[in-house]
């Protein structure tokens, strides 16, 4: 009987061959804008919607979880206090961006039923990687306690897209959450150290073996993880790479890869009611429902 072997599209993991690259490629390995062509195009639309969305909605913005600048939530809550809840929490390396700038991804989840709870945390360097995911621990505590005051009452599912997409997967175990959809996150912080994107974090040997969900013990709960088929391939390989480890560990939840998606336009996914991320959210939760 003849084998047959499919090709792989995806490039090379390129740490594969980190000791021999120079400092350019190993930081190009990372620099999710600049593979990007249309980046900044995307970035200027995805603020705007989200704009737009915080003005229609303004009742529960800004609502403190912590002490901080910060360390605060946007909440889109659906006339059903009871409704599962998605929590989403942004990207920008743990060094940029804010919760206000990804209001928009929460119309197709709240035209879905779902309310939407997007929590922001300290950036680097005026919080160390360590202290930015206490803080999305304290947000969850928060939620879970102080949410059904803001009418948020049910099941939680998190989720979060590039460094939110490791915090997600980070939290998985946290107790008030049900499962998790991590979208186009780094799993392994090590090859950080090494790049541009430390400059800011102070990567610690501490926070890269209690901070990397590939080097942490795997939580008993559906997690599903999703990719760009246009993705660097240093995530893409991450992503694949939790998805076995969990797989290994009879863990529930789904490897979704999204063919023809670019760490940017992915965010599509939650494009209307019916949206990727809002089904892939429907389907976590009812595996977690229904193990």
């Amino acid at each position: 009987m003849t084998a047959f072997v499919l090709d792989d599209p995806t490039p090379r993991d390129p740490r594969l061959d980190w000791p021999r690259l120079d400092q350019g490629a190993r930081d190009a390995s990372y620099d999710n804008t600049n593979a990007v062509a249309d980046s900044a195009e995307r970035i200027a639309a995805r603020n705007a919607a989200a704009a737009r969305y915080r003005a229609a909605h303004p009742a529960g913005l800004d609502i403190p979880y912590a002490e901080g600048e910060r360390t605060g939530f946007d909440l889109f809550p659906v006339a059903d206090a009871q409704a599962p809840c998605f929590v989403f929490v942004h990207g920008g390396y743990w060094q940029r961006n804010a919760r206000a700038d990804f209001a928009g991804l929460a119309e197709g989840l709240n035209a879905a039923g779902w309310a939407v709870a997007m929590p922001g945390y300290t950036l680097a360097p005026e919080a160390s990687l360590a202290g930015i995911a206490a803080e999305i621990g304290t947000a969850l505590d928060w939620l879970a306690g102080e949410g059904k005051a803001h009418g948020i009452g049910g099941p939680i599912i998190l989720s979060g897209w590039s460094a939110g997409g490791h915090l997600a997967a980070l939290h998985l175990g946290h107790r008030a959450v049900a499962g998790a959809l991590a979208i186009s996150g780094v799993y392994d912080l090590a090859p950080i150290r090494d790049t541009y994107l430390n400059e800011k974090l102070s990567l610690t040997d501490g926070e890269i073996a209690t901070l990397s969900p590939l080097r942490l013990p795997v939580p008993d709960k559906p997690m599903t993880l999703a990719y760009g088929s246009r993705e660097l391939p240093a995530l893409v390989h991450d992503a694949r790479r939790l998805h076995a480890l969990r797989a290994a560990a009879h863990a529930p939840g789904a490897l979704l890869p999204v063919p023809g998606a670019d760490h940017f336009s992915i965010l599509d996914g939650f494009t209307g009611r019916d949206g990727l991320f809002v089904r892939a959210a429907r389907e976590l939760l009812d595996t977690a429902s229904h193990p």
